[in-house]
């Protein structure tokens, strides 16, 4: 009788320990995958001019996803959206190249966001904008 309330006691006990074990694991994972809250997100973005130097490119928060300005070499600004329509990674700036590169899949974007290179089936979304006394204004 005292080895079958053992038995049962160190059932709980393992059966405990695989819960917390696969809550530790997944955790993260979810985190990961799981899109961003927008609670905490601007609609409106004020960056100085003077932050983005030519050939430049700065990354923000925007509406709850990543975004970016650049400013092309020759100075012309534009305002797009950071996040590969491949499948939702986040480009890096290739100031060398002066192009965007997908790190996940290879795709790469020119500065204006059109695609020259990989899987990513749409351009980068263009994002409104505007410059006055030296601030640029997104959104």
């Amino acid at each position: 009788m005292e080895s079958n309330g053992r038995r049962t006691f160190l059932g709980v006990c393992l059966g405990g320990l695989a819960a917390a074990v696969a809550a530790v694991t997944v955790w993260p994972a979810y985190r990961y995958l799981a899109p961003r809250s927008t609670r905490a997100t601007a609609a409106r973005v004020d960056i100085p001019e003077k932050d983005i130097p030519e050939g430049e490119a700065k990354f923000f928060e925007f509406n709850g996803a990543s975004a970016v300005l650049v400013r092309k070499r020759g100075g012309g600004l534009i305002a797009l959206s950071a996040v590969c329509t491949h499948l939702g990674c986040i480009v890096q700036w290739e100031k060398d190249k002066q192009d965007f590169l997908c790190p996940c899949h290879g795709g790469h974007y020119t500065p204006d966001g059109v695609v020259t290179a990989g899987p990513p089936p749409k351009p980068l979304a263009k994002l409104p904008f505007s410059v006055a006394n030296g601030i640029i204004t997104v959104g």
